[in-house]
């Protein structure tokens, strides 16, 4: 690990000016679990680290008008919010499956999205559901679709100067319910080889599909919606003809690499039988159907 400057500011406009007046790279520090990592390996060579971890605006977890998540929040403090199991339980699923629990005590959603990591668990359900990130600046405050936020593997919208202070889910509309699965090699503690999150409202009379968001993992170089599949699911009924038709749809948007860990075909094939499973349990608990 190369040596770096290190800083802990108190405030959300300390930390935004470290950031825009260190020379050289500076970079946020939350949970670290990736950025101490790249460190070690060198993969990162920040010649600033700045904690934000106690900046209280990055440490807000509430439920009114929507889900606030302060982008320094651990995944367990989000999986263990019983707004969150009630109303969002995708992402409240995935936060759980990041990591070991040591990890999901320290790792913070911020970092899931800050990281850029094509593969990252926190993100699709996170995007299926509508998120909205607010970003802190010299110029002062911006707020951004979540999907718009990646600009490629470990590459995010963020300028100089600028952190990701919290993520904003809205109220889950009636009749609306959402999944997120991955496939990974072993039981625990992997990478996702493919991951789907999908998303879905229901008409009134709960048999067709009024609205329907599908986001992609580990097969693009970002999380990616599959918004071709979203338009051919809306107005449709869930039937399994369609849900399957929906997979196909979903397969084509996803642009996989083949390494050690799957072939591209491979992946492709998983993204058609997650969105299969993701739709199914999205259904059920549009219904009310699942427990």
């Amino acid at each position: 690990m190369d040596a770096f400057e290190y800083a802990a500011p108190q405030n959300l406009q300390d930390a935004v000016t470290l950031l825009a007046e260190a020379s050289g790279e500076a970079r946020p520090l939350a949970g670290g679990t990736d950025l101490i990592a790249q460190m070690k390996e060198k993969r990162r060579s920040p010649a600033l680290v700045v904690d934000v971890k106690k900046i209280s605006e990055l440490n807000v977890l509430s439920y009114e008008a929507g889900l606030h998540i302060g982008a320094a929040v651990s995944c367990t403090q989000i999986a263990e919010f019983e707004p969150v199991r009630v109303h969002y339980p995708a992402l409240a699923e995935a936060c759980a499956l990041i990591g070991s629990y040591q990890i999901q005590n320290r790792a913070a959603l911020g970092g899931n999205f800050c990281n850029a990591a094509p593969s990252a668990d926190a993100v699709p359900p996170a995007v299926s559901y509508g998120a909205t990130l607010v970003i802190a600046g010299p110029g002062g405050q911006r707020e951004i679709p979540s999907e718009d936020f990646f600009v490629g593997p470990g590459q995010t919208v963020l300028e100089k100067g600028e952190v990701l202070v919290e993520i904003v889910l809205p109220p889950p509309p009636p009749r609306s319910g959402a999944s997120y699965l991955r496939f990974i090699p072993r039981e625990e503690m992997d990478i996702a080889v493919a991951g789907v999150g999908s998303f879905v409202q229901l008409s009134p009379d709960a048999r067709t599909c009024e609205q329907a968001r599908l986001v992609l993992a580990a097969v693009a170089p970002t999380p990616v919606r599959a918004k071709e599949a979203e338009a051919f699911l809306t107005g449709k009924a869930l039937d399994d003809t369609t849900i399957a038709q929906t997979g196909e749809l979903a397969s084509q948007a996803a642009s996989p690499i083949s390494d050690v860990r799957g072939s591209a075909a491979y992946r492709i094939e998983l993204v058609k039988v997650l969105t299969r499973r993701t739709l199914g349990k999205a259904l059920e608990r549009a219904r009310g159907e699942a427990s």
